[in-house]
């Protein structure tokens, strides 16, 4: 089904006006956008408590009201991630390899960032950097075509460098946020 833009607006418009739960929430989402916005001068932390807490409500009466579907799509989220670390596709392999290129140039001209994350990014980067220039030297080797998953996956070692790159991908993600919080809780608590 192929809408275009202006399509697209009305079809949302329709959903909008279809029922008095999405005419409920529009005005409740628009009203809190407002006071937020009246709120950016005053700063007030009250208000962003509350703007939070109703955030959280919102996804607490989804959660409550559509308990079944919940359980349903954070099952089919699971697969989805399980079914990607065991079968990677190559296009999320591509873009994963642009962000870790986007964050070595941020690594390289950042002055906020200390000797030692740096010396950990670089160090992951550039293992990075190697699986994924093997990985393409093997696909392009042996003319693997990369749209082909099964074909390509069929090799140990192209699948064994997809996946330890995802792995090493997710543990630096996990030290950063945790090198992170222990700086921001060290300047909280000194």
């Amino acid at each position: 089904m192929e809408l275009s833009l202006i399509e697209k607006i009305g079809v949302i418009f329709r959903y909008l006006f279809s029922s008095f739960l999405s005419i409920e929430m529009f005005i409740i989402s628009f009203l809190l956008f407002l006071i937020l916005i009246c709120d950016l001068k005053k700063n007030n932390r009250i208000v962003q408590v509350i703007a939070i807490g109703v955030y959280f409500g919102f996804i607490i009466g989804i959660f409550i009201s559509y308990t079944a579907y919940v359980r349903n799509s954070f099952d089919s989220f699971v697969k989805a991630i399980m079914n990607y670390i065991y079968f990677p596709s190559t296009i999320v392999y591509f873009f994963i390899m642009m962000f870790v290129a986007m964050l070595l140039l941020y690594t390289l001209f950042s002055k906020r960032l200390s000797v030692f994350k740096k010396i950990v990014n670089y160090s992951v980067f550039s293992i990075l950097f190697f699986f994924f220039m093997s990985f393409l030297t093997l696909a392009s080797y042996n003319s693997y075509d990369l749209m082909d998953i099964p074909t390509l996956y069929e090799n140990d070692t192209v699948l064994s460098l997809v996946q330890l790159s995802n792995l090493l991908l997710f543990l630096w993600i996990l030290f950063t946020g945790f090198y992170y919080l222990y700086h921001y809780f060290k300047k909280k608590f000194d």
